[in-house]
């Protein structure tokens, strides 16, 4: 069903984890922290607009495309919009309901995927500038809509009349003249109905819907206090001594950052919401390395004003009990039912299988690096705050070369025009124009308008890839309009990246994981624009989460495909092409510290499953949150002090939001992902006809059929696990 009817743009309080696509009604908040809320006097360029007397949602936009007019849109017409949506969906909603016409497909689905257009349009909005661009406004906004919207999802999805009718279609299917689309549209609706209480008494309505509206303020609050810690915890240093080990550049960047917070001469490192740091790879300083990742592990479980341990338990308990209410053991049978995985056991096998190797790969890891620590004179066992630093340490020895090697070759607006760009086009035709015209809501944020091979319009493409306080952290993709047959709509998309803006006159040098990740990122933009579908349910990444990370997982491949980076790793100052021996270097150490890095995001989906497969009573107190975490690792084998899980239950976002019980999605997607590297190796790599057969097959329909189905069409056979265990050096020894 269109999520936007049943406000599931409300989810855009996630993605994406990497992606901020639509997510099930389920769990209506972020999936990913967001950065620090700016002051009102740093807020959005919107602010200083003049006052339209039209509040701009209540109209389609007249600009190009539907393009959200930003140069208009001021904190103040969010709250009005909201509350003016949710009352004419509401209205549509009834009269759909009440109709005294016999239910058909065209005055109940057809009806209701038209209906609920401006709550979808100040919805797309307001909740991708939540996390792209905040403000206390937009904070105080979101904490208000937040339980609105949940309550507004259940008057649709609780309504018996709306469902009645719903039900009577999906019962006549059989006799019904549809297309297949048409037909999956109803099939899927009904489904959401059911899964969301349709079929319930009265008082468990009720009882679900206080549920749903408590997990929703439980939810943001959560998100909020990530939000508040992650900025009031940054590492505060009083000396560029103490940063040894640092380029240059970071040194000045965190001495900017000092003075954007009014201590200037202090050098600030803002936190992101992963466990590990990205500095500790480089400082030569034990001491500070340790404070920073003891500091980064005790988020939200040190006590204060942003300890969310009582908050988390909550939010498991609640989702347990609406689980249960529904049917369903647990929480994570509830979410799983509508996954590729479809089941608890084949989420827990999967993980089982790949933990063992995982962990011996991560010890034969240690043992190195511990000799390492020997070998210099280190008279300490590595810890944690070590790993990474000794990581590149031995990487510069085995394979003689450090990543820093690599940044001169990788500015970021050549990586984007040509690498990114460069082989959508030799893939797919495509080509991309810059438009200044069209206005957005930061000076940092670019927008392009997409070409088809034949030269028509595709899409708008936003590009914004500074990290900044008022964005949140980590990667994404959203949509500002998806496509749709029904409603003539072409796609208009974003990805969001968090690199680090160098001072003024410096150029921006990528790290090669943010190469891959701008990759990955237009990898699920590309899905959104390339969707191809009649109905707004199915359009673009509106597939189950753990199949949603694949294209975008796919796309990563052509970072170092050798035409494409011969095309744009270049030296910034002198244009000479980055050394085949320094790729090979890359290359061949490719595997180097995958044990590690598969464990941490074991352990971190582990914990996800270990919580959402508790039932009510087997939540722990608050008290009890981080004998639980431990308790869970040692359990599931995979509680090695120097890998903390990637992200602790106290600040992981994305099971409060969009991917609860599904964090191992991308590793289950990573599985396909691995088996479609290796069919476009097959077939002869970057050629414009694979290309076309995977956008044909499988981009452009998004989940307008079942998931598995488009990939088997696409692969033409069931996804191998064997190129993925390849991949990360987890085969036999």
């Amino acid at each position: 069903m269109k999520k936007t009817i049943l406000a599931a743009c409300i989810l855009s309080l996630t993605a994406t984890a990497c992606n901020q696509s639509d997510a099930p009604v389920k769990d209506q908040v972020m999936s990913e922290v967001e950065a620090t809320e700016t002051t009102a006097s740093d807020a959005t360029a919107n602010e200083t607009a003049p006052v339209t007397s039209e509040n701009p949602f209540y109209q389609p936009s007249s600009l190009y495309m539907s393009y959200p007019p930003f140069d208009q849109i001021q904190n103040e017409h969010y709250l009005p919009a909201f509350e003016k949506g949710m009352r004419e969906h509401l209205q549509e909603i009834e009269e759909i309901a009440t109709n005294s016409e016999p239910a058909t497909f065209e005055n109940t689905f057809i009806a209701m995927e038209k209906s609920g257009e401006l709550l979808s349009r100040v919805s797309r909005v307001f909740f991708a500038l939540s996390s792209a661009h905040t403000n206390d406004e937009i904070k105080k906004v979101r904490s208000e809509v937040a339980p609105k919207m949940s309550a507004h999802s259940d008057s649709i999805l609780l309504n018996a009349d709306l469902f009645a009718r719903v039900k009577s279609i999906h019962d006549a299917l059989g006799t019904l003249a549809l297309d297949s689309e048409s037909e999956r549209l109803v099939t899927e609706t009904y489904k959401e109905f059911i899964g969301a209480g349709a079929e319930l008494s009265e008082q468990d309505k009720e009882a679900l819907k206080k549920i749903n509206t408590e997990l929703a303020t439980l939810t943001n609050q959560f998100s909020q206090n990530v939000l508040e810690e992650v900025n009031a915890k940054a590492i505060v240093v009083d000396s560029a001594d103490e940063l040894k080990g640092l380029s240059d550049t970071q040194i000045a960047s965190s001495l900017e950052a000092g003075k954007a917070r009014d201590m200037d001469g202090k050098y600030v490192i803002p936190l992101l919401n992963t466990s590990q740091q990205p500095s500790l790879s480089a400082l030569e300083d034990r001491a500070l390395r340790q404070r920073i990742l003891q500091t980064s592990l005790g988020r939200g479980s040190s006590g204060g004003d942003y300890d969310n341990r009582e908050l988390v338990t909550k939010v498991f308990k609640l989702r347990a009990e609406r689980a249960q209410l529904l049917g369903y053991e647990n929480h994570a049978a509830y979410q799983l039912i509508d996954q590729t995985a479809q089941t608890t056991e084949a989420v827990n096998t999967r993980l089982a299988t790949l933990a063992p190797p995982a962990v011996a790969n991560a010890k034969r890891e240690l043992a190195d690096l511990q000799a390492l620590v020997k070998e210099e004179g280190g008279e300490f066992d590595l810890q944690a705050w070590d790993w990474d630093y000794y990581t590149e340490k031995l990487r510069a020895k085995r394979y003689n070369f450090d990543e820093s090697q690599l940044k001169p070759y990788l500015e970021m607006e050549n990586v984007l025009v040509n690498g990114v760009f460069h082989a959508a086009e030799k893939l797919y035709g495509l080509t991309f124009k810059k438009r200044d015209d069209l206005p957005t809501y930061h000076p940092d944020a670019h927008v392009w308008e997409v070409f088809d091979a034949d030269g028509s319009t595709l899409a708008l493409f936003i590009e914004d890839f500074y990290a900044r306080e008022s964005k949140r952290g980590g990667a994404w993709m959203n949509a500002y309009v998806s496509q749709s047959g029904l409603l003539g709509n072409k796609p208009v998309v974003a990805n969001h990246l968090n690199v680090p803006k160098p001072p003024e006159g410096q150029p921006t040098l990528l790290t090669w994981d943010e190469v891959t990740t701008m990759f990955h990122e237009f990898g699920h933009a590309l899905h959104g624009m390339f969707s191809d579908v009649t109905y707004p349910s199915f359009s673009g990444t509106s597939v189950p989460r753990d199949f949603v990370e694949y294209p975008s997982q796919v796309n990563e491949m052509w970072a170092d495909w050798p035409e494409i980076l011969a095309n744009y790793a270049k030296h910034y100052e002198t244009g000479e092409a980055m050394p085949r021996e320094l790729l090979d270097k890359v290359l061949a150490s490719s595997k180097f510290n995958q044990g590690y890095a598969t464990t941490e995001y074991l352990a971190a989906s582990l914990l996800d499953q270990a919580w959402h497969q508790l039932t009510p009573d087997q939540v722990p107190s608050a008290d009890g949150v981080l004998a639980f975490e431990a308790e869970a690792l040692k359990k599931a084998g995979v509680a090695i002090d120097q890998v903390p899980p990637r992200y602790r239950t106290t600040y992981f976002s994305h099971i409060m939001g969009g991917y609860s019980a599904g964090y191992y999605s991308y590793i289950w997607s990573e599985v396909l992902d691995a088996d479609t590297v290796e069919w476009f190796k097959e077939n002869g790599g970057l050629k414009r006809e694979n290309g076309d057969h995977f956008r044909k097959t499988l981009l452009s329909r998004g989940g307008a059929e079942d998931a598995m189905s488009i990939f088997k069409t696409f692969r033409g056979a069931e996804p191998n696990i064997q190129p993925l265990l390849e991949r990360k050096g987890l085969t036999a020894k």
